[in-house]
């Protein structure tokens, strides 16, 4: 006769497992109605702005901030919210800068933009950068992912990102950019639901609840959010969190991966229109704001419990959060837990395939038109295998990059300068030209290489200095290079 402990974890595991399959059911289901390049890759442009909202922040934090974002509260404080603040400002920005581009015309990437403004080149630069950079950086979330499912199923990390990255493959080779934002409104409300259980539970678990919570983590400074430190020195601008790194580096950041990642503007582009675009992307922020509150006091609340408790934190400090709930939350709450970190994983690596798919067959291979709509799709699904098998091997050798939260930020921070002041360029001179772009784009890259693997400079500064690095090269190399006129303006 089986113990009831093992019927407890068998009831967690078939949570787990009926929602497996019940989210890849799900969206496959939305095969039927992929007939052309847009209904593959924009939805046909047919989904509300609350969805699309909800889609934004789903894949905007994901598995990184469920497991990553707890432990910086553990070992830190609520400093994170600082860059939070600047993903505000950056959607103002990104609203009022970039979305009236793209939305003149018929655009299915960010970088058409990048063509119609400087030339073919451009595009296949920008475009190339944006697959390596989307590509390592969800390798890292793959990886993240496994972390959970090896401690429920103890099947060590390799197998663990496998599992998740085949059955996301499928329903988003299956249903496209319409499968992609339905199950992330789907998956959306699973994870912030699990959060707040898991809140609750842990809670509960603490003697003296809420108070008790305070009494021992207010002197800890773990409530501290703000840092005002301004100095410009070495130290300034190696610290992470400070309240200038966060609003600087958080609204470049954001403007960067909002405004020039197809990851995020793919979105924006399914919208029905620039007004539905715009508002989704400003609610998106409300919904960031509580998130990250959400598990940053989740990070708090653990503290205390392993501190009264006299618990070894876990190594690495990441598995603190999925560690806690399978060994301590009771029967059915930790797998409906446990079934919301899936979530957020499959609704991003889903939508990171679909706009790695879009990016290789719209910007670089651009399949005849004469051949047929038949024709685009099946290269369009061609290439969501071909990834789905790349950001595989990235999972696997992302298992010794560190920390998955900063990981993947830092390293998608690296080319993000680079591809933001290039988009500056093109929106905000009118004087600079393909070649002068191209040579602020190489040299924002080597300055920020620069940056990150021979200075002590905090992630959180890459984007802006990237960005500034590339802006002014560009500006400076059309003062040198011959000025040729624009398509239709005189000479």
């Amino acid at each position: 006769m089986l113990h009831l402990p093992f019927l407890m974890r068998y009831l967690d595991l078939a949570i787990v497992a009926a929602y497996l399959a019940g989210i890849t059911w799900f969206g496959a289901r939305f095969r039927h109605g992929q007939k052309t390049l847009k209904d593959y890759f924009l939805g046909g442009r047919t989904a509300p702005w609350w969805a699309i909202s909800l889609s934004i922040v789903s894949a905007e934090t994901s598995t990184l901030t469920i497991i990553g974002t707890p432990a910086l509260a553990f070992g830190g404080n609520l400093g994170f919210l600082q860059i939070v603040l600047g993903y505000l400002l950056a959607r103002i920005v990104i609203s009022l800068l970039l979305l009236p581009h793209y939305f003149r015309g018929e655009m299915y990437t960010a970088y058409e933009l990048m063509r119609r403004r400087f030339g073919e080149r451009i595009r296949r630069l920008t475009a190339c950068t944006f697959l390596v950079t989307r590509a390592l950086a969800e390798g890292v979330r793959v990886f993240a992912i496994s972390i959970v499912i090896s401690i429920i199923l103890g099947t060590g990390e390799i197998p663990s990102i496998a599992l998740i990255v085949i059955l996301t493959l499928f329903y988003t080779f299956e249903g496209g950019m319409t499968a992609v934002i339905w199950t992330d409104v789907l998956q959306m409300t699973i994870y912030i639901f699990g959060a707040a259980l898991s809140l609750w539970v842990i809670l509960d678990r603490i003697p003296g609840g809420w108070a008790h919570v305070v009494s021992v983590a207010e002197p800890a400074g773990k409530f501290q959010i703000f840092d005002f430190q301004f100095a410009f020195s070495s130290q300034f601008f190696s610290k992470t969190y400070t309240f200038w790194a966060g609003i600087a580096g958080g609204c470049f950041l954001t403007t960067a991966s909002h405004g020039t990642d197809q990851l995020m503007v793919q979105r924006l582009l399914s919208a029905r229109n620039e007004g539905e675009s715009r508002l989704a992307l400003l609610a998106s922020w409300v919904v960031i704001f509580v998130q990250f509150s959400l598990f940053l006091i989740i990070g708090v609340i653990l503290f205390v419990f392993y501190s009264d408790n006299r618990l070894p934190a876990p190594h690495p400090s990441d598995r603190i959060y999925p560690q806690f709930i399978w060994q301590h939350l009771p029967a059915g709450a930790a797998g409906v837990v446990v079934a919301a970190i899936l979530a957020a994983a499959m609704a991003n690596i889903s939508a990171a395939l679909n706009s790695l798919a879009s990016t290789t067959v719209v910007d670089l291979v651009r399949p005849d038109p004469a051949r047929g709509d038949a024709y685009s799709l099946r290269l369009a699904r061609a290439a969501t295998i071909v990834w789905g098998l790349v950001l595989l091997g990235i999972g696997i050798l992302a298992r010794q990059w560190g920390s998955v939260l900063e990981a993947g930020l830092a390293i998608a921070s690296i080319p993000f300068g680079a591809l933001l002041g290039v988009f500056l360029l093109g929106v905000l001179t009118r004087r600079v030209r393909e070649l002068d772009a191209i040579a602020g784009m190489l040299c924002g890259l080597v300055v920020i290489s620069y940056v990150r693997f021979g200075t002590s400079i905090a992630w959180t500064w890459y984007v802006l200095i990237g960005a500034s690095a590339t802006f002014g090269c560009g500006c400076l190399a059309s003062l040198f290079f011959p000025r040729r006129p624009l398509s239709g303006e005189p000479a």
